[in-house]
C-alpha cells in the first residue's frame, strides 16, 4: 500500500501489523495494552464522531493533553476525517491558550482531564468559533461538555447512518493538505503557527524509516510531549513500523517506567541523557574504592573499542577480552538502569553533549542524535547505527538538501519543508529565501559529510569588543560537572563573557561537611568562601583551552532551576534567553558593575 497521507499511514499500519499490544498505558498500578484491532474501531469512532460534531474536511481540531493511547487515537482521528490537529501544550497559561484556539480556528477542543477542561472552560467565552470542548475523563463532562465516549457514540450513530462517510472522507484527504498547525513557543514573541501537511510529515516519517532499523520486535517508551513535532513524528514512524508504544506516566515517573516497560527504543532531550549520565557517576563515586577503579578501568575500555569502531575496524584479542569483562561487570549494570533492552536512544531538541554520546558508545548503547526544527517536520540530519559519529547531527536525510549558506548558517529543502507561518506570510518570507529555508542555526559538515552544529545565529554572543562567542557549547560543558545544575551564558554586548548558574546546593552542602565546614541556610551557603572557591575552580577548567575572549570572566548563582512556568524556558528545555535576561537583570548589572 502506497503511503501518501497520514490517513494512508494509520490504515497501513492497522492491517499489517494486527499485534495485541500496538498502545501500553499504565493504570492503577499495572500497564495494561490496546491492540491494533481495538484501537482501529476507536479511531473510527472518534472520527465519525468530529464528523458528528460538524466538523469538516481541513477544519481546526485542538488537543490538549498528556502523552496517553488517546492522544494518538485522537491525532489519527483527526487525520483519516480530514481535519486538522492543533496540539497544544499542556504548560500553556489559559491567555496563551486563548491566543492559540482563536488563531487556528478551532472549532472543537479535546482535554484529558479537570485541569486542563478548567483552563479552556476560562476563556471559552472569549472563542466565539469554539463550538464544542470534549472531556477525555467522563467524571467531569457536563451540559456544555461532552465526554470522549459521548463523541464516540455520537460517531457510531452516524456511521451508521451514512455507511460510507469515513471511507469518502478519507479518500478525500490529499498529500499536499494541511494536517496540522503547531505552534511553536519559541523562545522569543508570540507562538507561531507552523503549517505541515501531510506530505511534509509522511516524506519526513518513511525517509526516517529507512534510515534507521526497527519494527515489531521493539517496544518504545514514549515520554517527549506529544504536542511536539519531535516526539510526535518519532511515534509515527513507530507505528508506521508496528513497534509496540508504551506511554510513560508523566516525566517524574521515567526511571521507574524504563525499568518495568524494558524498551528497546526510547526518544528524549539531552537534559535527560545528562541526568542519566550524572547518576551513573555519582552512584559510581559512592561505591568502595575498588569498585571505583573498576568502573573507570570499564569505562577506560569501553571508550578505547568505541574510537576503533568508529574507525571501522574491531578489537584485537587482548582488548576484546578485556571488553567482555567490562560489559560483565561494569556496562551490563549500567543498562539495566534503563530496562536492560534500549538497541538506541533517540536525541533530539538540543545539542546533545559529546562527553554523553562517547560515554554511553563506550558503554555499548548509541544515541542515535539527529537535527531539525518543527518547521521542517522535523528531521534534517540524523546519525545512524550504521553511520554514527558522536558530537555530530548526523547525515542529511534522504530527498533532503542541506548546505551551509556563505555566512555559515544552515540553509535546507526538501518535501518535508513547512508550507508556512499561518496567518503570517511575511514571516514565512523572512525564512524562505529561493526555495530554501533558512534554519538560524551556524554549523558545517566534517570531511565525511556528517552535519556538526556551533550555535544558534540568534544566540551568538558579541562582546563589546567585536567578539563572538557560541554559549551552547559552554553551557554543555558546565552542565556536565556535577555541581551546575544549570547555566545560561551572558555577556551580548559588554566587555567580557560571564554565567548565571543554577548550583546543586545538595551536592555543595554535602562536600563542605566533609571537609568540616558549618553550613547555614541556602543564602549563606550560595555566599560562603569555600563554594565562591569551588565555583571559581569549574570555571577555571572551562577556560583552559578557551582564547581569552571566549573565556568565562564572572559568575553569579541563581538558587532556583529555570522552569516552563517561570518562562525561563520553553517545554523542550530551550533557555528563552532574553527572558532570562530581564528577569535577572538585577544580577547581571552587579556583575559587570566594575
Amino acid at each position: 500500500m502506497d503511503v501518501n497521507t497520514l490517513s494512508d499511514l494509520f490504515y497501513h499500519t492497522t492491517s499489517t501489523y494486527n499485534r495485541a499490544d500496538m498502545f501500553k498505558y499504565k493504570k492503577d498500578g499495572r500497564w495494561l495494552d490496546i491492540a491494533a484491532t481495538d484501537a482501529s474501531e476507536r479511531v473510527r469512532q472518534y472520527s465519525l464522531g468530529l464528523c458528528a460534531l460538524g466538523i469538516n474536511h481541513q477544519d481546526r481540531v485542538a488537543l490538549i493533553s498528556e502523552n496517553r493511547p488517546e492522544w494518538a487515537m485522537v491525532d489519527f482521528a483527526a487525520h483519516t476525517c480530514g481535519a486538522v490537529l492543533v496540539p497544544l501544550y499542556p504548560t500553556l497559561l489559559a491567555d496563551t491558550t486563548r491566543y492559540i484556539l482563536n488563531d487556528s480556528q478551532a472549532k472543537v477542543c479535546i482535554v484529558s482531564n479537570k485541569a486542563y477542561l478548567d483552563k479552556v472552560l476560562s476563556v471559552r467565552a472569549q472563542c466565539p468559533q469554539l463550538k464544542h470542548v470534549v472531556v477525555m475523563d467522563a467524571t467531569f463532562k457536563s451540559a456544555d461538555v461532552l465526554s470522549l465516549d459521548d463523541m464516540a457514540a455520537q460517531g457510531v450513530a452516524k456511521g451508521k447512518a451514512e455507511p460510507n462517510l469515513r471511507t469518502d472522507r478519507s479518500r478525500a484527504v490529499k498529500p499536499e493538505d494541511l494536517a496540522t498547525l503547531i505552534y511553536t513557543s519559541g523562545t522569543t514573541g508570540d507562538p507561531k503557527g507552523v503549517m505541515l501537511t501531510h506530505q511534509n510529515l509522511v516524506s519526513n516519517v518513511v525517509s526516517t524509516c529507512k534510515m534507521v532499523e526497527f519494527g515489531p520486535t521493539d517496544t518504545a517508551l514514549s515520554l517527549l510531549p506529544l504536542s511536539h513535532v519531535f516526539e510526535r513524528m518519532v511515534d509515527y514512524g513507530l507505528f508506521h513500523q508496528g513497534v509496540s508504544v508504551a506511554y510513560a506516566e508523566s516525566i517524574d515517573t521515567v526511571r521507574d517506567n524504563i525499568i518495568e516497560v524494558k524498551p528497546t527504543i526510547m526518544a528524549a532531550v539531552p537534559r535527560l541523557y545528562e541526568k542519566i549520565y550524572d547518576r551513573i557517576l555519582e552512584g559510581a563515586k559512592a561505591k568502595p574504592p575498588i569498585l571505583q577503579k573498576i568502573f573507570h578501568w570499564g569505562i577506560g575500555v569501553g571508550r578505547e573499542v568505541a574510537a576503533l569502531q568508529l574507525k571501522g575496524q574491531e578489537p584485537g584479542f587482548l582488548l576484546g577480552v578485556k571488553q567482555r569483562i567490562a560489559d560483565k561487570f561494569v556496562f551490563s549494570k549500567i543498562r539495566e538502569r534503563t530496562g536492560g533492552r534500549i538497541r538506541f536512544f533517540i536525541s533530539g531538541g538540543a545539542p546533545l553533549s559529546r562527553e554523553i554520546a562517547e560515554f554511553f558508545h563506550a558503554v555499548g548503547i548509541k544515541i542515535l542524535e539527529g537535527y531539525g526544527l518543527t518547521e521542517t517536520s522535523p528531521v534534517l540530519t540524523l546519525n545512524t547505527l550504521a553511520a554514527f559519529r558522536p558530537g555530530t547531527v548526523g547525515k542529511p536525510l534522504y530527498g533532503v538538501e542541506v548546505q551551509i549558506a556563505s555566512d555559515g548558517e544552515i540553509i535546507a529543502r526538501g518535501p518535508n519543508i513547512m508550507k508556512g507561518y499561518y496567518n503570517h506570510p511575511e514571516w514565512t518570507a523572512e525564512v524562505m529565501k529561493d526555495g530554501w529555508f533558512c534554519t538560524g542555526d551556524i554549523g558545517e559538515f566534517d570531511a565525511d559529510g556528517y552535519l556538526r552544529i556551533t550555535d544558534r545565529k540568534k544566540d551568538l554572543i558579541k562582546t563589546s569588543g567585536g567578539k563572538y562567542a557560541a554559549p551552547q557549547p559552554l553551557e554543555n560543558k558546565l552542565k556536565l560537572n556535577s555541581f551546575v545544575t544549570n547555566a545560561v551564558i551572558v555577556g551580548n554586548a559588554r566587555k567580557f563573557i560571564s554565567v548565571l548558574i543554577v548550583p546543586n546546593l545538595d551536592r555543595v552542602e554535602a562536600l563542605l561537611k566533609t571537609q568540616g565546614v558549618a553550613v547555614g541556610s541556602r543564602a549563606e551557603l550560595m555566599k560562603h568562601a569555600k563554594t565562591m572557591e569551588l565555583y571559581t575552580g569549574v570555571l577555571g577548567e572551562i577556560n583552559k583551552d578557551l582564547p581569552s575572549f571566549e573565556q568565562v570572566k564572572k559568575f553569579a548563582f541563581i538558587e532556583k532551576d529555570f522552569t516552563i512556568e517561570g518562562g525561563e524556558i520553553t517545554p523542550t528545555m530551550k533557555v528563552k534567553r532574553k527572558v532570562v535576561e530581564t528577569k535577572y537583570k538585577d544580577i547581571l548589572d552587579e556583575m559587570y558593575r566594575d
